[in-house]
């Protein structure tokens, strides 16, 4: 089992892309929109990288998608100097340290290491050429308050980060939108027909419950869609097989993180991991073609659900998909297309 996105119970838990060889409904109405004069979504993706391996797939789709205009990237919770080396490494590796990165609170889990330890061993972050804030959460608020267009605020991992910059400067969510996965709603992992503790949310209850009553607009992927989301097959293989650089990295972190973690190497060989923060990226391109949407109220209760409550804050949640194997197709031709080619228009 993984411990990141809720399988554990909580007691348990405690400057262009240099690619090479490639093989509308609204967030809400409170700003004019999340496009801005450059026809770009300005992002900041808030990351718990090195958990689980989903967050390096999607900040490899984030980076191969044309859609976003990326202002930072924070590191969340745990070590987050180390899961800053991997992000920078990426960053490196894609040509595109033009990104700031913003070290994030460290707290909770502080053992030395993670499972993607293996992939930058050699790599001297001293030696990185991007800008490393060292602060995280001020990053974050002074991106999002001195910039003149809206911001969406991708968050796919625990929201210690997000609460503290609430703390410190709560007009943040007059002028960001929120997008993240989190919860499960109705139904768990693996389709159990009851919802659960999802971990991103249940592991820092109160942040969390900060998070999701701001003045902000919000869609979430609960378990009930991102829990379902894994390459099997000629899909995987596809990823397996190209030789650009972001499928590249995809690959070689999930064989460092497999073989930390004792995964059958087999597995890395057939499938996927379950991919659940890629979802988030989906929906923060505005797309919508291929979920089911709700807007349900929704409140964090103190023991870390997700629960549906007409008098919790209404919350756009992706609750059922009305097509998983045209979401995987996009998932797949996203990792594997250049990004000067990639169909910014695509569903």
């Amino acid at each position: 089992m993984n411990a990141k996105k809720g399988y554990w119970p909580v007691t348990v838990l405690a400057a262009a892309l240099v690619m090479f060889g490639g093989c509308e409904q609204q967030l809400g109405t409170k700003t004019a929109g999340p496009v801005g004069k450059n026809g770009k979504i300005a992002v900041i993706l808030d990351t718990d990288i090195c958990d689980d391996i989903d967050d390096t797939w999607a900040l490899a789709m984030l980076l191969q998608s044309p859609e976003f205009d990326i202002k930072l990237i924070t590191t969340a919770v745990g070590d987050t100097t180390a899961r800053t080396k991997v992000v920078a490494k990426i960053l490196q590796t894609a040509g595109r340290t033009d990104i700031p990165i913003g070290t994030g609170i460290a707290i909770g889990d502080m053992k030395k290491g993670h499972k993607q330890d293996g992939w930058v061993k050699d790599f001297d972050l001293s030696k990185y050429p991007g800008k490393i804030y060292l602060d995280g959460v001020q990053a974050m608020i002074d991106t999002i308050m001195n910039s003149t267009e809206p911001i969406t605020l991708i968050a796919i991992g625990p929201l210690p980060n997000v609460a503290a910059a609430l703390e410190r400067e709560p007009n943040i969510a007059k002028k960001a939108r929120f997008v993240g996965m989190h919860g499960s709603v109705r139904w768990s992992f693996s389709n159990k027909s009851k919802p659960q503790q999802e971990y991103n949310v249940a592991s820092f209850i109160k942040a969390s419950q900060a998070v999701f009553t701001a003045d902000w607009d919000m869609t979430i992927t609960p378990l009930d869609t991102c829990g379902k989301v894994t390459l099997r097959g000629d899909k995987y293989r596809k990823v397996l097989d190209c030789n650009s650089p972001m499928a590249r990295v995809v690959i070689e972190n999930y064989r460092a993180w497999a073989k930390r973690g004792n995964i059958n190497e087999a597995q890395v060989e057939s499938r996927s991991s379950t991919l659940f923060d890629t979802v988030a990226i989906y929906l923060a391109m505005m797309k919508r073609d291929f979920v089911v949407m709700e807007n349900l109220g929704i409140r964090v209760t103190n023991s870390g659900y997700t629960a549906i409550d007409d008098k919790g804050k209404k919350i756009n949640c992706a609750t059922n998909w009305k097509n998983i194997g045209a979401y995987e197709d996009f998932l797949v031709e996203r990792l594997t297309t250049p990004v000067g080619t990639a169909n910014a228009n695509s569903r």
